[in-house]
C-alpha cells in the first residue's frame, strides 16, 4: 500500500448555511480577485434573481419601518448614538454619516486596492440583505465600470463596525467630495480631485441616502481587499523561495535527499508535499540524493526548507479559504433575511485581521529561510570552499559582505511589522465598540514587509549569481537572466540596483509559471454567476 499525503479539503462552503441562500454565486479564485484591482473589470449585470432578491429585501426594510420597527441608522442614530432617534432615510442622513466619518489620514492605498474594496462591496450588496434598490447598486456599479477609482487613506479605521473611514472616503470621492486615482498622461497613476475624475468619465455625483450610505461603509472590504493582496503576494513569495532555494542545491552541490517523497508521505503534511515537489522539478532529475563531500545532514535552511515552506504554504491556503468565505459573503448592518431586519456584527472583521496576522507570521519565515540561505552561501564552510563573502579577492574587497547585513536588516523589519495587530484591541466609541481587530492597520503592515521581503529574495538571487559565477556552475533560463542583471564581482560595487532587478526577475518568473490561460480571470470568475 502506498502512502501519499492528504490534500487539503474545504471545510465549509455556501450550501451548508440553510437560511436565505444567495442568488449570487461565491468567489473561489484568489487569483481572479486579486487581477479584479489591477484592471477595470466590469461588473456583471445584476441577474433577475438578484434584483427580485435586492427588491424583496427593500420591501422588507419598508415593512418593518411602517411597522414602527425600530432600525438602525435609520429610525436610531449611529454607533454610540443608537439610543437616541434617527432622521429617517434620507440624503441628509446618509450625507452625515458619511461626513463624521470623513477622518481618515495618511497614505492612500494602493489603486488595487481601492479598486478590489469597492468591487467586494458591490458584490456584498447584491445579493439581497442589504435593502439597496436595483438601482442605487447600478449607480455605484456604474461608477466602477467607466474606472473611477477613490483615493483612500489607510489611517484611522479600527475595522469592528467595518472599515468605516476609508470606506466614507471612498463614498465622499464618489459624491465628488474627495479624491481619486487617475492615470496620469504617462500611464502612471495619481491623485486628483474626484469632482474632476467624475467629469471626465461623464458622471454624476453619487448622493447617499442613509440605508446606501449604511450598506456600503459597515463593510470589511477595505482591509479585506488588503488582505487578499497580501495573501497572493505571499503565496508568490512562497514559490519565489522554492526555486530559490533549488538554485541552492545546484549551484552549492547538495544532494536531494531531504527532498524525496516518501519523507514527505510520511508526515502527511500537504504543504510540505507540494513545495519538495517545486523544489525537486526545478532540479536536474538525475541528481544523486547523497553528495560526496557534503555533512550527512546539511543545516536546517536547506534541510528543513520543504517542511518550512509547506507549513507556511498550509496556512496561506487556510487563510484563503476564510478570506474568500469573507469576499463571498454580506458585511454590513443590519441584514434582511427571512422576512426579518436583523442587527448583528457580520462588520467586524476578526477574521480578515487574524488571517492578515497569520499572513504576516508566515511571511516572516519566508524571509527569515532565505536570509540564512544567503549566510550559508557567504560561509565557507558551509558554501562548498568558496572564500567568505564570496569575494574573488578577501580583504582587498568585501564581496557580499554589505548584502548580507541589508539583509538581516531586512528580516529585523519585516518582524517588525509582523506583529499580530489583532492583540492590539482598544475599545473606542464609548461603550458601543469594545471589542475591535485593527484589521487594516495589520493588513497595511504585512503589505510594507511584503515589499521588503522582495529586498531579501533578491539578496540571496544576488548571492546565487555570484556563487554560480565563481563555481564555474552554468546559469540558463531565469538563471541567466539573474547573472545579466548581476555580473560577477571583480571589484565592489554598489549593489543595491542589481538586488532590486532581481528579486523582480525572480518574482516575475514565478507570475508567468502560475499564470493560467485566458486575458480575464476576473470576468471569467464573475461570469459564472451569468
Amino acid at each position: 500500500m502506498t502512502t501519499t499525503a492528504p490534500t487539503p479539503s474545504t471545510t465549509s462552503d455556501a450550501s451548508s448555511f440553510p437560511t436565505s441562500p444567495s442568488p449570487t454565486p461565491p468567489l473561489t479564485s484568489l487569483r481572479a480577485l486579486v487581477a479584479g484591482g489591477d484592471v477595470a473589470t466590469p461588473v456583471p449585470p445584476l441577474t433577475a434573481e438578484e434584483r427580485a432578491a435586492m427588491d424583496q429585501s427593500v420591501a422588507v426594510m419598508e415593512g418593518a419601518l411602517a411597522a414602527d420597527v425600530q432600525v438602525y441608522g435609520v429610525t436610531n442614530g449611529f454607533g454610540a448614538l443608537v439610543d437616541h432617534p434617527g432622521a429617517g432615510d434620507g440624503t441628509r442622513t446618509g450625507m452625515g454619516l458619511i461626513h463624521h466619518l470623513g477622518t481618515a489620514q495618511g497614505r492612500h492605498l494602493d489603486p488595487r486596492v481601492c479598486r478590489l474594496a469597492v468591487l467586494l462591496r458591490l458584490h456584498g450588496m447584491r445579493q439581497g440583505f442589504s435593502a439597496v434598490t436595483p438601482e442605487q447598486w447600478q449607480s455605484l456599479a456604474r461608477l466602477h465600470d467607466r474606472g473611477f477609482v477613490p483615493a483612500v487613506p489607510g489611517a484611522g479605521t479600527v475595522s469592528a463596525s467595518g472599515d468605516l473611514q476609508p470606506l466614507a472616503a471612498a463614498a465622499l470621492a464618489m459624491a465628488g467630495r474627495g479624491e481619486a486615482w487617475v492615470r496620469d498622461a504617462a500611464g502612471a497613476w495619481e491623485v486628483v480631485d474626484s469632482a474632476r475624475a467624475l467629469a471626465d468619465i461623464r458622471c454624476a455625483p453619487v448622493t447617499w441616502p442613509a440605508r446606501l450610505a449604511l450598506a456600503f461603509v459597515n463593510g470589511t472590504s477595505v482591509s479585506l481587499a488588503a488582505a487578499l493582496v497580501n495573501l497572493h503576494e505571499l503565496q508568490a513569495h512562497v514559490r519565489a523561495a522554492a526555486l530559490l532555494t533549488a538554485r541552492l542545491v545546484e549551484v552549492v552541490g547538495i544532494g536531494s535527499e531531504s527532498l524525496d517523497p516518501a519523507i514527505a508521505a510520511v508526515r502527511r503534511q500537504p504543504g510540505q508535499a507540494e513545495v519538495a515537489a517545486w523544489i525537486r522539478d526545478a532540479l536536474d532529475p538525475d541528481r544523486p540524493a547523497r553528495v560526496e563531500g557534503r555533512p550527512l545532514q546539511e543545516v536546517y535552511s536547506i534541510r528543513a526548507a520543504s517542511q518550512v515552506l509547506g507549513a507556511v504554504l498550509d496556512q496561506a491556503r487556510s487563510c484563503e479559504e476564510i478570506l474568500l468565505g469573507e469576499a463571498s459573503g454580506v458585511t454590513d448592518n443590519p441584514v434582511c433575511v427571512d422576512g426579518r431586519v436583523l442587527h448583528g456584527a457580520n462588520f467586524h472583521s476578526l477574521p480578515v485581521g487574524l488571517a492578515s496576522d497569520q499572513t504576516g507570521l508566515g511571511l516572516q519565515q519566508v524571509a527569515f529561510l532565505l536570509e540564512r540561505q544567503l549566510g550559508v552561501l557567504c560561509a565557507s564552510e558551509l558554501n562548498g570552499g568558496l572564500p567568505p563573502m564570496l569575494t574573488s579577492s578577501p580583504g582587498l574587497s568585501s564581496g557580499l559582505a554589505g548584502v548580507q547585513i541589508s539583509a538581516t536588516s531586512f528580516v529585523s523589519s519585516i518582524r517588525q511589522r509582523v506583529q499580530p495587530t489583532t492583540l492590539t484591541s482598544l475599545p473606542t466609541n464609548g461603550a458601543n465598540q469594545d471589542h475591535v481587530p485593527m484589521s487594516l492597520n495589520g493588513a497595511i503592515a504585512v503589505g510594507e514587509a511584503l515589499a521588503t521581503a522582495r529586498w531579501v529574495i533578491g539578496s540571496l538571487a544576488v548571492g546565487l549569481a555570484q556563487h554560480a559565477a565563481l563555481g564555474g556552475r552554468p546559469a540558463t533560463g531565469l538563471w541567466a537572466r539573474v547573472a545579466a542583471a548581476c555580473p560577477p564581482l571583480v571589484e565592489d560595487r554598489p549593489l543595491a540596483a542589481e538586488v532590486r532587478e532581481c528579486a523582480r526577475l525572480v518574482l516575475d518568473a514565478v507570475e508567468e509559471h502560475d499564470e493560467p490561460g485566458g486575458d480575464d480571470p476576473l470576468a471569467e470568475e464573475l461570469g459564472r454567476r451569468q
